[in-house]
């Protein structure tokens, strides 16, 4: 049992945490405070760095890495800043890596080599006002009419919406049989028909554009079908446990963050004449989050490499049971690492300039974006049961 990384995984990981420092930790303060990336020409660099494809084979543009790697990165990413590790996951896993697995040659060769190279924003649009975690029940309609499909609908909490170039749709094809009628298309966002209807503002994740969209009469080439028509739902059931894998990496990270800023503070913060590290219910604190984080890291791990299939990868049930329990504890680590980050640093932790009430703000979202907990904890024990 190795429980070590590769030297391969280990200098993807350093390097994509070095290029954060350098590139984006002077800004994060700026990207919360005004809702948007920066620099400008962020999304081209994490192209050149090989990661917005990371699954995808070097003939298409990608970065030819397994699904361990797209866990690190999304980690180191959302060690420094949260939104940027929910804009790449939506765009690398959820929109790039499901058209390399599931699109045609031809739609391969057309669309990856732009989301790879980060000259296109990626997206994937499932949710509407009415279908959340209910997912197969989405109202979004496509009607077959020559070569073409018509759509007709809204989709809502969307990540990248706003900017996306390229979004993964799913659509109803055939309402009268349910989860089994749904299709999934390639839309792009100059097809007619489509538009953004509104830009939405969050509590934390802020720089990571989140919007609802609107189809009204879009049509969408019927090349743009991802996959064969009604088997949408094979499409998006598949994704799932690697969707859930990499997701588990970004709330890893920001714990990782809430901890290397609360050693930071302890060792400074003075108190009754001596650093607050010295009195043990600090120190008990610290130690808890290390344990908890320590055995995030280890089942997130494990959970990227089961999802992938590999060797050493499960399948059925210990893969969705194993993913699903993942996400859950690494979602909830980060919220309670965040929590206790605040209590160590006071008030000075609830001051909006100290980067603590940041990812207090963000932490939360992994445990409700990607599956809340509770569908999550569903699904392992459902899985358990089937055992």
């Amino acid at each position: 049992m190795d429980f070590e990384l590769s030297e391969e995984h280990r200098l993807l990981s350093d390097t994509v945490y070095k290029f954060m420092l350098k590139e984006v930790a002077p800004h994060v303060d700026q990207i919360d405070r005004e809702d948007r990336f920066l620099p400008g020409d962020l999304w081209p660099k994490l192209g050149r760095l090989g990661i917005l494809g990371i699954t995808v084979p070097e003939s298409y543009g990608g970065g030819g890495f397994d699904l361990l790697a797209a866990v690190l990165a999304s980690e180191q990413l959302a060690r420094v800043c949260s939104a940027v590790a929910l804009s790449y996951i939506a765009h690398a896993v959820l929109c790039t890596d499901n058209i390399y697995r599931h699109g045609s040659e031809e739609q391969r060769r057309k669309y990856l080599p732009g989301l790879c190279g980060g000259e296109k924003f990626g997206a994937l649009a499932l949710t509407e006002p009415n279908a959340g975690s209910d997912a197969v029940n989405i109202q979004t309609t496509a009607v077959k009419k020559g070569k073409e499909y018509v759509l007709n609908g809204a989709k809502t909490f969307i990540t990248n919406g706003p900017v996306a170039d390229v979004i993964l749709v799913y659509a109803k094809t055939d309402k009268s049989r349910g989860a089994k009628g749904i299709s999934a298309f390639i839309v792009e966002k100059d097809f007619p028909g489509f538009s953004v209807s509104r830009h939405l503002e969050k509590l934390g994740n802020r720089g990571s554009a989140t919007g609802e969209l609107v189809f009204e009469d879009c049509r969408v080439p019927e090349e743009n079908l991802l996959g064969q028509e009604n088997q949408g739902v094979a499409v998006m059931m598949s994704g799932l446990d690697r969707e859930r894998a990499v997701v588990a990496g970004a709330p890893l990270g920001l714990a990782e963050a809430a901890l290397e800023l609360s050693l930071k503070y302890a060792r400074e913060r003075v108190q009754f004449g001596r650093p607050i590290g010295d009195f043990q219910l600090i120190q008990a604190k610290l130690a808890d989050m290390y344990t908890q984080i320590e055995a995030a890291r280890l089942l997130a791990y494990r959970g990227a490499v089961t999802a992938d299939g590999g060797e050493r990868g499960g399948k059925g049930t210990e893969m969705h049971r194993i993913a699903a329990a993942a996400v859950l504890f690494a979602g909830e680590t980060a919220t309670r690492s965040a929590l206790e980050a605040l209590q160590i640093h006071g008030g000075y932790g609830y001051m909006a300039e100290y980067p603590v009430s940041r990812l207090f703000r963000d932490v939360k979202l992994w445990e409700i974006g990607a599956g809340t907990s509770e569908i999550r904890r569903l699904v392992i024990a459902r899985e358990l049961l089937r055992g």
